[in-house]
């Protein structure tokens, strides 16, 4: 992308916590790179690709794809050896973007198998790890990004290497790069291993300010219609700020980290219970950074603050549904307890030919957002504490407002919202707390399946055990060599083989097919009834449906919630990978009215005929909670058993989590679990501390048999 059809990183109006989060790892690339996590539409992609015109230009020996530096070249590089010292060249960082999409070949590189094989030549074709080589890797919905690209990017941000095998055949190259990932967290969350390796993470979200957002609008018309113009208007504040950038990464070898701010830094991952000493490390790393921003040669107390806002609030979260962040008030209680203890670092010194500067900044000349309508403003006054970044027009700092509670969760029957007769107070309860979750007991789909790669069901995927050899399909991706042999070797007289080579030609190649596991589609049927309001059963329930959400999000499925009550069902959660949302939604769902069963059971073969157009590869799993009663309108009983027998005939798997309780059972979610042909468990069976060996396929009628 040329730097004058990419929008200009100082003409981005707000976003201060982004912005200095993106400016610190170009001062530091140690930092460990950037997770923004926002709403859809707040210039968090604009952002990261505008920061590479302000890193600075990288030296590559000349010829080298891996882009070698020439004064100290990879001894390892698949283009080398090369001479120290040797003839080098300059380019601009690069900001190599990652798809969603992309396959393991185009991250880590294509290593010819046939060639390999036939002509002992190692012919390897560089992925994106090589291009990001010593500069910026992005990858815009990270948290979409299949698992087994996950794993390759891990590997290679622990270790500055990218290793490619293929059936005996290796090639390591050298891939250090800064990391940044944008994602919107209601399609769902990231592993915490992968959470771990971002260094800093940021929450963005648009400002609620109309000046603000007038701004916005403003100048993104004016550089759609121009885009060479707007970036020239703005070339006078993107030269200031990247020699600003220049001149920090010259200063930050000379900062100091004291003592004191050590100890405030053990003391704040020490009180926030962080996991493991990277946080510590991070905050070092962030602190340093900033006080090289801000024109310091001292770590100061505020540097350590702001480090721990930028460094900390994704690595506190204990489970999938904790909302990443960090209590302030604790924060700087912690700092003050820290100072009192320990003994105070020396009073910093400005660099040489410089005036002591306070540690939020001062005037630091144009900012970074410019001025308004378009035009550049340099602007002026007083840090704002955030981190040294000019001031801006005032912007609402406070969280994002909250969306809308769903009609599906405000207890509302149908056609009852706005000026409707609400329902008698008795027929509906406020909203119980959820149980304390607990572990399942695994439930997966029969049969073998092909859908994306997760950890729940059996299927046919690109990583596990090999069980098989095929002809290939196009491009050869897994070589299976004693079927490779076996057909070959037949030949070899015919093809006048001479001394110990084996004679290989395209035919006789093998491609292995393997067997892994696959996330699948669970969804929820939630009774919400009165028959479920006694409010110490609905809280089981709810811990029960938590505790299969929270294995889903283990299991790296997509889930959806239908709920019903009263005269109706809804669907409360589309399908989503979001599995917090799903929580969240749980959470708020009230109880009361009559037992829709039928209702719900149809709204779920609608939603499941929607995702079956949308995703045919994703099997279903469907999981009903309930008691099994049905009232209201006439046959309920009759209705809810033709709803049942319509999922069956799909081979739809299910299960049904009876939550009946008392001294006398009806069995009536048994009898509903036949109707479905699938599995009935009561809420004790689910825990995987009951009975061992409960449920492994949650059906097994005979079409699911054949289906296998």
């Amino acid at each position: 992308m040329s730097t004058s059809s990419r929008y200009p990183f100082t003409a981005i109006v707000g976003q201060d916590d982004l912005r200095l989060a993106l400016l610190l790892n170009a001062v530091s690339p140690a930092v460990g790179g950037v997770l923004v996590r926002g709403e859809k539409g707040t210039a968090k992609s604009t952002a990261v690709r505008a920061l590479a015109a302000l890193l600075p230009p990288v030296r590559t020996v000349e010829g080298c794809r891996f882009s070698c530096d020439p004064a100290a070249p990879d001894p390892g590089c698949p283009d080398g050896p090369h001479p120290a010292d040797g003839p080098g060249g300059e380019r601009a960082a690069r900001m190599v973007e990652l798809p969603v999409g992309a396959s393991e070949d185009r991250l880590v590189g294509a290593l010819d198998i046939e060639r390999a094989l036939a002509e002992g030549v190692k012919a390897f074709e560089p992925g994106l790890l090589a291009d990001a080589h010593r500069g910026i890797l992005y990858v815009d919905e990270v948290n979409l990004l299949h698992d087994h690209l996950i794993d390759l990017l891990l590997d290679a941000a622990a270790m500055g290497a990218s290793y490619v095998e293929r059936e005996g055949v290796s090639v390591r190259h050298a891939a250090r790069f800064l990391l940044v990932g944008t994602m919107n967290p209601e399609e769902g969350e990231l592993r915490p291993q992968l959470l771990d390796r971002f260094g800093l993470t940021v929450e963005v979200a648009a400002s609620r300010e109309p000046d603000q957002r007038v701004e916005v609008v403003r100048r993104r018309l004016a550089f759609e219609d121009d885009p060479a113009a707007f970036a020239g208007r703005w070339s006078g504040e993107e030269a200031e700020l990247r020699a600003r950038v220049a001149a920090a990464r010259a200063l930050l070898p000379r900062v100091r980290l004291g003592d004191g701010a050590l100890r405030r830094i053990a003391a704040v991952c020490a009180a926030f219970e962080v996991d493991g000493m990277r946080g510590d490390l991070v905050m070092a790393r962030t602190s340093t950074a900033l006080a090289a921003w801000a024109g310091r040669t001292e770590v100061a107390v505020e540097d350590v603050r702001r480090a721990a806002l930028l460094a900390l609030p994704h690595r506190r979260r204990r489970n999938p549904f904790d909302a990443p962040g960090l209590d302030e008030e604790k924060l700087d209680e912690v700092l003050r307890d820290a100072a009192a203890d320990g003994p105070e670092d020396e009073p910093p010194t400005p660099p040489e030919g410089q005036a002591p500067e306070e540690p939020d900044g001062g005037d630091d000349g144009p900012g970074p957002d410019g001025g308004g309508g378009g035009q550049p403003d340099p602007g002026d006054g007083a840090g704002d504490g955030s981190g040294g970044l000019p001031p801006q027009r005032t912007e609402d700092s406070g969280a994002p407002a909250p969306e809308d509670a769903p009609e599906a969760l405000t207890g509302a029957e149908p056609g009852e919202s706005g000026g409707g007769t609400p329902r008698p107070a008795a027929a509906e309860q406020q909203a119980v707390a959820a149980g304390e979750p607990f572990r399942t007991k695994g439930l997966s789909v029969p049969g073998l399946g092909a859908g994306a790669a997760g950890r729940r069901s059996r299927a046919r995927t690109e990583h596990g055990r090999t069980t098989g050899a095929t002809r290939p399909q196009g491009a050869l991706t897994k070589l299976h060599l004693t079927a490779t042999v076996r057909a070959a070797a037949p030949h070899q007289r015919a093809r006048g083989r001479s001394g110990r080579g084996l004679v290989v030609r395209r035919d006789d190649l093998r491609q292995a097919t393997r067997e892994g596991r696959e996330g699948n589609l669970v969804l929820f049927v939630v009774d919400a009834s009165g028959s479920m309001a006694a409010r110490k059963r609905m809280g089981a329930v709810k811990g029960a449906v938590l505790s299969l959400l929270l294995d889903a999000y283990q299991r790296r499925d997509k889930v959806g919630l239908v709920t019903f009550r009263g005269r109706d069902a809804e669907v409360a959660l589309p399908p989503t990978s979001s599995v917090d949302a799903a929580a969240a939604r749980l959470q708020a769902l009230p109880t009361g009215g009559r037992t829709p069963l039928a209702a719900g059971l149809l709204k779920a073969h609608d939603v499941l005929r929607v995702e079956r157009l949308r995703d045919a590869t994703r099997r279903p799993l469907l999981v009903v909670v309930t008691d099994g009663r049905a009232t209201g309108g006439p046959e309920p009983v009759a209705l809810a058993a033709r709803a049942a027998r319509l999922h069956a005939a799909e081979a739809t798997a299910s299960v049904v989590v009876d939550c009946e309780t008392g001294p006398v059972r009806l069995g009536l979610a048994g009898e509903l679990a036949r109707e479905l042909r699938g599995t009935a468990v009561t809420l004790d069976e689910l825990r995987a501390e009951a009975l061992t060996g409960l449920v492994k396929d949650v059906t097994d009628h005979p079409r699911a048999r054949r289906a296998a």
